[in-house]
């Protein structure tokens, strides 16, 4: 007789198949298809997102879940794959199946006209569809709060930040509110005091960067044999395990910002390649938040791909790549003063490490404005100068350089802003570890071996999915709490003391 935790199993690896066909629907709609094919994909992905929601909202599951939470012969692995079954059925099940092909189809809608309203910075265009999606956001808050017991705008946090809050973020946050301005100005006056580095004029041809960013890769262990790299308006890392997909966007004048997108990518990919083979297609196999995925992105580009002893091997390779080997502007000392020159910049996934945080604080003020209703949607880009005035130190010119700029809120992601920060957090507090582990990252980076580091992360991040709660697994892999500290002192040992 086929036992509960069976029939679990088997409906849940339904659910992963629908969501990974989905994954790919979306890859295809950011990078290949016509804008002409909008109207069919909306209606293509409400209804597997329907069929989604019917597979977990089937009656049965909730008994299922029940008698399988009894079940005393279930082991370490398959009890954690019944906490996070009933983590999702509990946000998900009881949601109006109206409400959830609602929200998709307005997203993919606000999707293809903020492609268009950005390029022709004319808020006006979005306002109406980015009006009704926050007005969806917030029956979709509304409902998960009945559903979970917490705050709407922590309840969508909740589905990108298993057990995070709105406060924890705001505590765990203040150290940086605290000291970041005073250390951006402290770096930016050293800065301004050393000697400027010459810099590579373009421009650069898109195949040359496409072919540097593909041999970086290929050295950080991506396998280009299950994954693929493309362009798309916001880079991003999706499809499935097996066939991961990353994407970057090109600029002929600055082939850097293609080629960190790329790295950053990669270390999304990377976590995805590399999660728990033997539970594919089960909750359990799942990355443990966009928290923690963003802390393997920060770790490849930030700490290791940003540091000393990485542009100095990589520079060779660079300026071989672009065709231009003696070029100054491609020395080792140009690339690393390039990659960590910090400036007040308007747009976020153009900042530098130490003013990123700052941008994500913006955007987790106003959405939690715009969910409440404390803001409107009509007043976002005054509120938007406003705040990029007052934390950034800059004065967006437009609505395209300002609350256009991401495409987050425009397909309803509310609540995912602060898993970047979270995960610099913890990128850095990893790399503190398995520092110490393998006897030191920068020899091994030197020599261009990154199998002792990417090791290090498989084992004790990307293998272990969801078996642990993300606090456990911050502990586990790094013997503390999370905490701000190590990102900190990550900014003072880099940018102050220039010591890595």
């Amino acid at each position: 007789m086929t036992t509960a935790y069976e029939q679990l199993t088997s409906t849940f690896a339904t659910l992963d198949a629908i969501e990974g066909s989905l994954s790919m629907l979306n890859w295809d709609m950011q990078t290949m298809m016509p804008s002409g094919g909008a109207e069919a994909r909306s209606r293509q992905m409400a209804t597997l997102k329907g069929l989604a929601h019917q597979t977990i909202a089937d009656p049965r599951v909730g008994d299922w879940l029940d008698a399988a939470e009894a079940d005393a012969d279930l082991g370490e692995w398959e009890r954690a794959n019944v906490v996070e079954m009933r983590r999702m059925w509990r946000q998900r099940a009881g949601l109006d199946a109206d409400l959830v092909r609602a929200f998709s189809e307005t997203g993919t809608r606000c999707t293809m006209v903020w492609r268009e309203a950005r390029a022709a910075n004319d808020f006006a265009m979005l306002q109406p569809v980015l009006t009704e999606m926050f007005d969806r956001v917030r029956d979709m808050g509304a409902a998960m709060s009945d559903l979970t017991g917490l705050s709407p705008y922590d309840a969508l946090m909740d589905t990108f930040e298993p057990t995070m809050t709105a406060a924890r973020v705001t505590e765990l946050f203040a150290p940086l509110e605290d000291r970041l301005p005073d250390l951006v100005a402290a770096v930016l006056d050293k800065q301004a005091a050393a000697a400027p580095a010459p810099v590579a004029e373009g421009p650069f041809a898109i195949d040359a960067q496409r072919a540097v960013g593909v041999e970086l890769m290929g050295a950080l262990g991506f396998d280009f044999d299950h994954g693929r790299l493309d362009i798309s308006h916001h880079p991003f890392c999706g499809g499935v395990v097996g066939d991961v997909r990353i994407t970057t966007r090109y600029d002929e004048s600055d082939f850097s910002s293609a080629m960190m997108g790329v790295l950053h990518e990669t270390g999304h990919a990377l976590y995805e390649a590399n999660r728990p083979a033997d539970w594919l297609g089960q909750p359990v196999s799942v990355a443990r938040s966009m928290g923690v995925h963003e802390s393997q992105s920060l770790f490849v580009e930030m700490q290791l791909c940003r540091s000393r002893a990485f542009l100095t091997w990589a520079a060779p390779k660079i300026a071989a790549g672009l065709g231009r080997a003696g070029d100054p502007g491609l020395s080792p000392d140009a690339l690393i003063a390039s990659a960590q020159r910090v400036q007040r910049g308007l747009i976020r996934v153009d900042a530098d490490e130490v003013t990123y945080p700052l941008h994500v604080m913006l955007r987790f003020r106003l959405e939690q404005a715009l969910v409440a209703g404390d803001l409107d949607v009509a007043d976002l880009p005054g509120a938007w100068t406003e705040a990029m005035e007052s934390l950034v130190g800059v004065t967006p010119p437009s609505d395209a350089m300002g609350c256009m700029q991401d495409i987050h809120w425009m397909d309803g992601a509310v609540g995912y802003f602060p898993s970047y920060t979270l995960g610099a957090m913890l990128a850095a507090q990893l790399f503190e570890q398995v520092d110490e582990a393998i006897g030191g990252v920068d020899a091994c980076v030197a020599r261009g071996d990154f199998a002792p580091v990417i090791g290090w992360l498989r084992e004790n991040v990307h293998a272990v999915g969801s078996r642990y709660s993300t606090d456990e697994l911050v502990r586990r892999a790094t013997g503390r709490p999370l905490d701000a500290s190590a990102f900190l002192a990550h900014v003072e040992r880099r940018y102050l003391r220039e010591e890595r």
